[in-house]
Order: C-alpha cells, then sequence, then structure tokens
C-alpha cells in the first residue's frame, strides 16, 4: 500500500501521537527507515498539518528528554540478564 507524502506524514504523526511513540517505535512498525519517519513528521508534516505538527513535536521533544533514561534502564537491564546467565553458568560448575 503506498501513500503520497502528506497522508504518509499524517498517518505517522498521528500514530506518534496516539502511541506517544519514538520515531524508532514507529519506524518499525510501518517497516520503513527512522530517516523517513523524521522527515515526515518535522518537515512535511509541518507544512501539511500544522496542528497535528505542534503536537506530534511535543511527544518528540518529550521523548528526547527521556531517551537518557531508556538507555539507562536498557544498560541496566542487559547487565541484569549478563549476571542472571553467569550466576546460571556458575552454579552448574559446582
Amino acid at each position: 500500500m503506498r501513500f503520497d507524502t502528506c497522508d504518509r506524514s499524517s498517518l505517522l504523526g498521528q500514530y506518534i501521537l496516539e502511541n506517544r511513540a519514538t520515531v524508532r517505535e514507529t519506524a518499525a512498525r510501518f517497516g520503513i527507515s527512522k530517516s523517513t519517519v523524521h522527515k515526515d513528521v518535522t518537515e512535511h508534516l509541518r507544512y501539511s498539518n500544522p496542528a497535528l505538527f505542534l503536537s506530534v513535536k511535543q511527544v518528540l521533544e518529550r521523548n528526547k528528554a527521556e531517551r537518557h533514561l531508556r538507555g539507562g534502564e536498557a544498560t541496566r537491564r542487559k547487565y541484569l540478564l549478563l549476571h542472571e546467565l553467569h550466576g546460571r553458568h556458575e552454579g552448574q560448575l559446582t
């Protein structure tokens, strides 16, 4: 299914707004690149739907402000998993 740029930018913007989604999550959901999502919602949407653009911009700014928290959480989960795996491995040796 193909959309013109205005339709796609509105669809992506609506998805971001409704789900408070990140650019990465939106790109994965629609099977397109992060660059395409970002360009659509920051450049094309500004002219095709200014009201939606302003709402989406707020979500993206919030996501940007919180990204260090998501990154820290991902790192914490990674090392917890490694610790659990290492603990199981150690338990098998004894």
